[in-house]
Parts: structure tokens; sequence; C-alpha cells
């Protein structure tokens, strides 16, 4: 992506965010700009004055227009400032906004791929650590300022030697190899410890994890922990020790160009008052300005050209954001839109492997579901299960082969209208620090939405709403509340298929709902699964056989493909088959015998 054009995109991008934002910068840049002339300029008539005809109106007047101008510049800078500071803390947040908002709507697939993760790392390192956005405005606004007073301390010192200002400007270009040598080095170190960072980061959250303390103490794992915590801290420090040493030593090579500049402006200028040129010899009014402006104009010119750098480098920073940002959205893939209800599901051929990796985790996967059928996925840890619904949820699209709904492929559906088609509870099911009901509608529209009280029945939860004082307006865990409500495992599972109910979807998917439930209420939900789907589609996953009874056919998936598919009754004659042998598995640990 070619500077210019990144440049062009990101100040349209700040421009989105706060127009105010940059106009208060650059209001400032040009009151810092206009400061730095008037102290240059301005002390030379206070000092000619004293040393000349010391008229004391005329050193009041001129003390008057310096301080007054000083006054002046501060007071509109510190006005800016107050204004600046309150964009400043918007630009930050709206930012941080729109980076949440996109990683919501990102593809699901993006989200589970190593190197769109690390894309994304980089992207929230750009916007939050490193405020890149805001970095590139303010070095613009500089750049703004440098231009402005590098011209008019470029023209005063060439009144008086074209020479001067050619010295400088070597002692200058000198600087910003240096410089841009430092730049260049601290850009690869801080790339270079993003992917530490990222899992250093990780091992941090995860000890500070108020939900896996049981098992950490349980366990004793509070030493590997804080040893891995402690090696990734280790491999930061062994990668910053010689980065720190090659900045001194470029921090002394800068700081010796700084003194040979100041000796050449002083030297110059000293040597003019001594020996007169052809202009005649200047007053030492006339030495300070010059003094000044060489070293202003020296300043200037360099910090000048370091924000050309540092620009570059912001720009390379923010590259990642844009890249991220530009990455294709769920609700960008529009199509035909789902309606009606679900008449088959047919997988052809269907192969998938997952990003980053090369063994196929489905292949070759074929069979159909008519509509309204209850089927039960069985098979092995590791078979596909869960990566069969995920297929039909669109959170991936398949390598080869097709899914098709209704004759028509899924992908070719609109990715919103599908997403209304299709409840599902997956085993990693996640309920959110929000009152009860807004994590059953999802949506904080409140009040007393219809279906949700028939969800929360169905799913075994009535008597427990009654219970509550707050009943499904209780704000679940205490994060946020300390009336909050902390539920058993089995309750918040209950929310989970109570969420997915009031949907009230054409295609319901169960990912071992119940696995937290205890036996009375497994059963419930078993007894009445037909009655809790309803006339929609079913897909079930579970490693407890005996609920495939309760549906209409059994898919067995053995190491990603097809091994049966058939009702209950058909495999359990199949005495050589998995799904016998998983059944019997099971069932011999409920035949109790005694003596």
């Amino acid at each position: 992506m070619k500077a210019a054009r990144k440049l062009s995109m990101f100040l349209t991008l700040a421009w989105e965010v706060s127009p105010a934002y940059i106009f208060l910068l650059l209001g400032s840049s040009l009151l810092g700009g206009a400061q730095l002339m008037a102290n240059v300029v301005l002390p030379k008539f206070l000092i000619d004055e004293l040393t000349g005809a010391q008229d004391p109106n005329r050193l009041f007047f001129w003390t008057a227009v310096l301080v007054g101008a000083n006054w002046a510049f501060s007071f509109a800078a510190n006005a800016l400032k107050r204004h600046l500071d309150y964009r400043k803390i918007y630009v930050s947040e709206m930012l941080r906004e729109r980076m949440a908002e996109k990683i919501m709507r990102v593809s699901y697939a993006c989200l589970e791929d190593p190197e769109k993760l690390d894309l994304k790392e980089r992207a929230v390192f750009a916007v939050t650590t490193f405020s890149a956005l805001e970095s590139m405005v303010n070095i613009l606004a500089t750049l703004t300022r440098d231009i402005i007073v590098v011209a008019g301390l470029l023209a005063l010192m060439a009144m008086l030697s074209p020479l001067l200002v050619l010295l400088l400007a070597l002692c200058i270009g000198l600087g910003l190899l240096f410089y841009g040598s430092i730049r260049k080095d601290q850009r690869t170190f801080q790339m270079s410890l993003i992917p530490i960072n990222r899992q250093y980061g990780y091992y941090v959250s995860l000890c500070a994890n108020g939900e896996i303390q049981k098992d950490a103490r349980l366990y004793s794992m509070e030493e590997m922990m804080t040893r891995r915590v402690s090696d990734y801290n280790l491999q930061i420090y062994e990668r910053s020790a010689p980065f720190m040493a090659r900045m001194s030593i470029f921090n002394a090579l800068i700081d010796a160009v700084n003194s040979l500049q100041a000796a050449i402006a002083y030297g110059f200028v000293g040597y003019r008052v001594l020996v007169p040129g052809t202009s005649g010899a200047i007053s030492l009014g006339s030495f300070t300005m010059y003094v000044s402006a060489a070293t202003g104009f020296t300043s200037s010119v360099m910090e000048m050209s370091m924000s050309l750098i540092s620009l570059g480098q912001v720009l390379s920073y923010l590259e990642p954001y844009m890249q991220f940002m530009e990455l294709p959205e769920e609700k960008d893939m529009s199509g035909v839109p789902f309606a009606g209800e679900i008449g088959e599901i047919r997988f052809e051929n269907v192969t998938f492997t997952y990003p980053g990796s090369d063994k196929s985790v489905l292949t070759g996967v074929s069979f159909d579901v008519r509509g309204g059928e209850k089927v039960s996925v069985v098979g092995l840890n590791g078979a596909g299960k869960t990566t069969l619904v995920k297929l039909l949820c669109r959170m991936y699209r398949p390598d080869s082969g097709r899914i098709l709904v209704n004759g028509r492929d899924l992908w070719e559906y609109d990715h919103a209208s599908w997403m209304k088609a299709v409840a599902a509870v997956f085993q990693d099911y996640r309920l959110f620090a929000f009152t009860i009901d807004e994590n059953i509608i999802c949506s904080d529209a409140g009040g007393d939405l219809p279906g949700t009280g028939e969800a929360l029945r169905k799913a075994g939860l009535e008597q427990k709403m009654a219970e509550l004082e707050n009943g499904i307006y209780s704000m679940l865990g205490k994060a946020y509340d300390e009336k909050g409500v902390e539920l058993s495992g089995g309750e918040m599972q209950k929310i989970a298929i109570a969420r997915a109910l009031y949907k009230n979807a054409k295609l319901v998917i169960l990912d071992e709902p119940t696995s937290a439930l205890d036996p009375i209420a497994e059963a419930e939900i078993y007894e009445h699964f037909n009655s809790l789907v309803g006339e929609g589609t079913a897909l079930y996953i579970s490693h407890r056989m005996s609920s495939s009874i309760f549906c209409d056919r059994i898919l067995v998936i053995d190491g990603g493909r097809v091994a049966d598919f058939a009702p209950h009754a058909k495999l359990m004659e199949k005495t050589d088959g998995l799904y016998y042998k998983l059944f019997m598995s099971q069932a011999e640990n409920y035949n109790i015998s005694g003596d």
C-alpha cells in the first residue's frame, strides 16, 4: 500500500471520526509557529534598545509587546488544548468502538485463522497502545507548524549568509541519517514483540481470570503459570537488551551532531559581530536573533524531517488496522433471502480443513436431512461432529463440495436471513453479564417481550425465575451489579437453551446441550425434545447415546466421514457397527446386577 494512498485513507478516516479535532490541531500548530517566530524576532528590538539609546518608553513598549504576545499565544494555546484533550479522548474511544464493531462483524473464520489473529493484534496495538491515528494527525499538525517556521527562519538567515544555511543543512542531513536508522530499528523491534506480547498477554489474563482459579488451586498450577509468564518476560528482556544498547549509540551520535550545529551557529554569527561584512557589523540584538533563528531553524528542520520519518512509521503501524478493517464482513454476504420452511438439507461430498492445518476434518461427507426431521449426530471425539454443524451455520465455507438447502447452495442465501433461520447451543456457549431476559432475546430493548416466558418454561426455568427477586430482569453474575445472581452450571445451560428456543428458528442445532444438567432435568429435555423444537428441523449432538432414541435418524460420523445414517432400531441390527458399539458400551454401565 503506497504511502500517499495510505495517508489519504487515514486522513479520510480521521475526518470521519472528528473533523473538529483536525481543525483544532491545525489551529494549535499555527499558534505554535507564530509564537516561535515572535520569540525569535521581538527580543532583537528589546536588546538593541538596551544596548543602544535605552529610551525607557521604547524599552517598556518592546517589553510589553514581547510579554503580551507570549501571553496571548499561551492563552489561546491553553484554550485550544482543553478542547483538544476532550477530542483526543473522543477520537481514541471512537477508534476502539469501530475496532470492536469490526471484530463482531468480521467473518467468523477469520477469528480462528492464526494469520488473521496476528493481523488483529497488530491492528489493536495500532489504535490502542500506539494511538497511531491520533499520532498521525498530531504529526501532520506539527509538520504544518514546522513548515511555517522553517520558511520564515530560512528567509531570515539567508539575509545574513546562505553559507550558514548550507552548513546547518549538512548537519541536519547527518542527524536525520542517524534518526532514520533509530526509527527503522525501533519498528522492527516492536513488530518482533507482537507475537510474544500476544502470548504473554494470554497467560497474564489467564492468571487474572476468576473462572480458572478453582482448577489452578486444585491442581497446583501456580508454578506452571508464573513460569510461563516469566519465560515470556525473559524473551522480551533478551530482545530488549541489544535494542537498548543500539539506541544508546545512536542517541550519542545525534547528541554529537546537535553540539556541532550549535557550535556552527554561535561561531558563525559571533564572527560576524567581531568582523563586519560588506553590509556592516551586526548588533547584539541581531546576534541574538540570528543565533535563535539558526538554532530554531535547525531544531524545526530536524523536527520536520523526524516527523516525516515518524509519519512513515505511523502509516506502517496503521496499515494492519486498515487491512483488518477491510476484511469481509458477514453482513456483506448478500444473496437470495431465505424464507419459508426448510424442505431439505443436503451435504454433497463436503470436505473441510481448518485454516492453518493440513489435515481435513471432514472428507467427502454426503447425506440429506428432510424438513422437520430430528437427527442425532454421534461419533467419537474429534470425528468432526461440531465442525459439520459449524459449516451449516456458515461459520466456515467448505473446501470442496456443496451444502444445499431447499435445492440451493447455502452460500447463495443472504447471510442475515439465514442467521434468522438458525438457532444453536454449542457446548462452549457463553452467557453475558446482562439481565436474564437480555441474554435470551439478545437485545437491550427491555420490556416483557412475547415468547420469553414460554422459552423459559420449555427450558425448565419457570420456577427458578419466580424465586428470583427481579425475575427475568435479574443481572447474571456480580461483575457489574452486586445484586446480580449466581446460577448453577445447569441453570446457565438452560438459559442458553431458552435463548435458542426463543428465536423460534427453522433449524435448531444442539451441541451437547445437557452436559451440565442433572439426570432429571436431562430426562425432561429428552422426553420433550420434539415439543421443544416444534415442527422445525433439528440436529442434536450428544455423547449420551440414549438421547438418540428420541430422534428420527442417527448420523454416525467416524474419522471425518459418514459411517452410517439410519433410525436407531436399524443401526442396532448392525452389531459390528460403530453406533452399536457406542450404544452398548454405555448401556452396560446401567445394567446393575446383584448377588
